[in-house]
C-alpha cells in the first residue's frame, strides 16, 4: 500500500499544474463557448510552484505580491468569459423535491490502487503529505482557500463537493442513475472536489452561492467558475437567485 501511495504522490506532484478538466473543456466546446479555451495554469504560471504557506516554508499563501489577499487558484478553470457563456447556457428552474434523497444515492470515496478518493484529494491538495500503509495521511499541510487557514491534521480537513450532493439532487441529479451519481461524487477530473477546513465546509452545508460564499471574498471568482463548470459539465439546473449571484461573482474576476 505504501508503494502505491508513494507512486500516487509522485504522479500528483508531476501533474499538479496540469490537472486536467477534460469533461469541462468538452462541455464548454459543446456549448460553443470556448472562446479563450479552458484556462489552465501551465509551467510558466505562478501556480507552478506549491503554495507558499506550508509551515515548512513560512509566509502566507493568501498574500499577494502587494500584500493583498489573493488565494491560490485551482489548476484549470474556464476563463471568466467562457464561464459566463456556460452560465448563460444553464437551464434556470426552481429547485426540485428532496424526496428520495440520501447521501447513499451518491456512493463516494471509492477506492483505486489502494487509496480512496478522499485520500487521493488529500494527497493532491496537500503539501509534504506522508501516508501510512493504508494510504491515510499521517502528516502534511493543507491550505483551505475558503477560510485562508492552513491545517496540519488531516482530520481537520474535509473534501468539499463544490456543488453539494443535495444541491445536485435538487438540480436534476434525482433523475440520474446511481452510477452517474457515483461518478459525480468521485470526480477527480473537474473542479468538483477540494480539500478545505472542516468547520468552514460544515457551515456551507448544501447551500448554493446565493445562500453561502467562502469567507475569503477574494476566492469568489474562482468559486463561481468552479461551480458553473461543474453544473455545465453535468447539465444541472440553476435557480434565478443562484444565476444572478454567479453572474455577480464573475464581475469580480477582472482580468483573471
Amino acid at each position: 500500500m505504501r508503494d502505491a501511495a508513494e507512486q500516487l504522490k509522485r504522479a500528483v506532484r508531476v501533474e499538479r499544474v496540469g490537472w486536467r478538466l477534460a469533461g469541462i473543456c468538452l462541455a464548454v466546446a459543446a456549448a460553443g463557448a470556448l472562446t479563450g479555451g479552458c484556462q489552465s495554469e501551465g509551467a510558466d504560471s505562478s501556480d507552478s510552484a506549491p503554495p507558499s504557506g506550508s509551515p515548512s516554508e513560512g509566509g502566507d499563501p493568501s498574500e499577494g505580491a502587494d500584500g493583498s489577499s489573493s488565494p491560490p487558484s485551482p489548476e484549470g478553470l474556464p476563463a471568466p468569459d467562457d464561464a459566463r457563456e456556460l452560465l448563460d447556457g444553464l437551464t434556470v428552474a426552481e429547485q426540485r423535491s428532496m424526496t428520495g434523497y440520501s447521501r447513499d444515492r451518491f456512493p463516494h470515496w471509492t477506492s483505486e490502487d489502494g487509496c480512496t478518493v478522499r485520500q487521493r484529494v488529500l494527497l493532491r491538495d496537500g503539501e509534504d503529505v506522508v501516508t501510512d500503509d493504508d494510504c491515510q495521511p499521517t502528516s502534511g499541510s493543507w491550505y483551505s482557500a475558503y477560510d485562508g487557514e492552513t491545517y496540519t491534521d488531516a482530520g481537520d480537513v474535509d473534501i468539499d463537493h463544490i456543488v453539494p450532493l443535495a444541491n445536485a439532487w435538487r438540480s436534476g441529479a434525482d433523475e440520474w442513475t446511481d452510477e452517474r451519481r457515483e461518478a459525480f461524487a468521485n470526480d477527480l477530473e473537474g473542479p468538483q472536489l477540494l480539500a478545505v477546513g472542516d468547520r468552514v465546509n460544515q457551515s456551507k452545508g448544501d447551500q448554493s452561492p446565493d445562500q453561502w460564499l467562502p469567507p475569503v471574498e477574494a476566492y469568489g471568482c474562482d468559486y463561481a467558475r468552479a461551480w458553473i463548470a461543474v453544473k455545465a459539465a453535468y447539465e444541472l439546473n440553476v435557480t434565478e437567485p443562484e444565476q444572478r449571484e454567479l453572474g455577480a461573482l464573475l464581475d469580480t474576476c477582472g482580468g483573471a
